[in-house]
Order: structure tokens, then sequence, then C-alpha cells
């Protein structure tokens, strides 16, 4: 049986999710950003400006940056007062209308939340590792569909780009959601702009490369995500969890506390490991390659 995100239907298309552009504080206006993605060889993008009214509530229309062969998600980064440390909400929501309403008078994190929710976007947690979002505050979000393991711009500027045990520590407490990598990209970083971008991406298996059936493909959880490495194919069989990826230096399954399945080696392609330390509970895949570059799958439920 495969796992679903290499059983279901279509293609995987490379995307990024959580992007910043001149319309809030990005370097780089929209066009080029697309462009830029687009030149390394991106199938999709979502240019996600921070919704402020110090910008004016951004939704980037960036319809006009399409191809044939490259499409573009409209969405945005939300924010309201107030988190338990007291900052702003960082709330990722991927496939607003463009007409998405500004903030309401007193609207919380946890509303809107909701309101991105209910207006069918795909909603993550991102880089919680940045600003230490609390677990309760989490919880006050319960449709979130995903938390970002990595964010590249929080690690390349701060060191805080990770997310894996915030991702671990709710699934311990019974809540299932799902992983995520992005760049968050604002261009900024030094001479060299391209620093912040193209460390962290997602591979969305969808039976099309349009925004509707992408957005629909990530809330399924029909995507792995990663800084390189490719995962071919999880599936299970027996009661094994079988695994191939591209070339790695370790492949391994984890789990709740302590648990967890590896093997490691040179250019390793293809793993297999008994469940039954995972039964009844959750598990997920990491691949490692030689030069630390990671690749994350969803959790499984065995």
């Amino acid at each position: 049986m495969q796992i679903d995100a290499f059983a279901a239907p279509g293609q995987f298309y490379r995307g990024n999710l959580h992007t910043h552009s001149s319309l809030s504080d990005g370097k780089l206006d929209p066009e080029e950003v697309c462009k830029r993605y687009r030149e390394r060889g991106y199938d999709f993008i979502c240019l996600s400006d921070h919704f402020m009214p110090h910008y004016n509530y951004p939704i980037a229309d960036t319809r006009a940056f399409r191809t044939n062969s490259f499409t573009t998600i409209l969405g945005a980064e939300c924010h309201a007062m107030a988190t338990e440390h007291g900052e702003k909400w960082h709330i990722l929501a991927v496939g607003l209308p463009l007409d998405f309403a500004p903030n309401g008078d007193g609207e919380t994190g946890p509303e809107i939340a909701k309101r991105c929710l209910d207006a069918g976007a795909f909603v993550a947690i991102p880089h919680p590792e940045w600003y230490a979002l609390t677990m309760a505050d989490a919880a006050s979000i319960p449709g979130a569909h995903a938390v970002e393991v990595y964010n590249h711009t929080s690690q390349v500027l701060n060191a805080r780009g990770g997310g894996s045990y915030y991702l671990d520590d709710l699934l311990n407490s019974g809540r299932r959601i799902n992983a995520l990598a992005c760049d968050d990209a604002h261009f900024v970083a030094g001479e060299d702009q391209n620093r912040d971008a193209f460390g962290g991406w997602v591979m969305v298996k969808a039976g099309a490369n349009e925004p509707d059936a992408l957005v629909e493909a990530l809330k399924q959880g029909h995507y792995y995500s990663t800084q390189g490495p490719r995962i071919e194919d999880i599936r299970v069989e027996d009661g094994m969890i079988v695994i191939e990826t591209s070339a790695v230096f370790q492949i391994s399954v984890v789990g709740r506390a302590s648990r967890n399945e590896k093997q490691s080696g040179t250019d390793v392609t293809s793993a297999k490991f008994p469940l039954d330390k995972f039964k009844g509970d959750w598990c997920r895949v990491v691949a490692i390659d030689s030069a630390g570059k990671i690749a994350w799958s969803n959790p499984i439920y065995p």
C-alpha cells in the first residue's frame, strides 16, 4: 500500500509557498520574484506578502506572471495580536481570494486563521522556532494544516529555522498536522540577494499544475518537503515500511520520543523497516544527504 502522497494520481510539482516582495518587506517586485523562481525550475510559487495595514493589506495579484509551465497561487502571511509572548501572530495562508477582507477591529490570530480556512486556504504555522510560538498558541488554531519544519530565511539570518521538534510535540499531543519546508525569501541577505531563497520547498503531487489543484493536494497532504533530496516512494508491505529516495547518507523513520529506525551508508537509495514500534501512533520519514540537506515526509499513522 503506497502512502497517499505517492499513490495519488498526477505528478509532482516543485513550489515555494512562503515568499515576500516589495509589496511588503521584500526587496524585489512581484514580477522579478516570480521570474527568479521560474528560471530556477520551480513549477509554482505563492507570493505571501505581509497582510498588514502598514502595507495596505496586499494580496499579490501574480496571475499575469503565469506561463504554460509556471503558475502562481494567491496568498498572504496574515497577522494579528497577540501570541502568548505578546507578539504579532504569523499565519501563512495559501490560496486566498484577491478580495480577502482586511483585519477586523480587535481580530485575534485564531480568528483570522479561521477566516483564512473559511476562505478555502491551506493554512500553515510558519517559523515557530524563530518567534518561539507556544503549544498553547498552536492549540488555538486547530484547523492549521501544517507547521514549517524548515524556514530558510530564519535559518540563514537568525539560525532559528527549525520546527521538527514543534511538529513532533503537536503529533505527540494527538494532533494530526503535516510538515512544510519554505524559503520565506525576502531577497535582502547582503549582496547575494538569492542567499535567503531556493533553500526549502515542497513537492506536491497533483493532477495539474493549477492553483486549485495544488491547494487541494496540499490540504490532502499529497506532498513532501525538502532541501534537495528526493523521496521517490513510501509504501507499507506486510508490516514493513519501504522507502525509496535519491542517493542519501541516511534514511530514518522517527516517531514518539526516541523511537526510530535508520539505515546509513554511502549513496543509500532504499530502506525497509518494521513498523511495530510505531503501531497505533505516528511516524515520519527523514532522508539526509551527504551535504546535510534534508527531506521530510508528512506523518504516517500505521
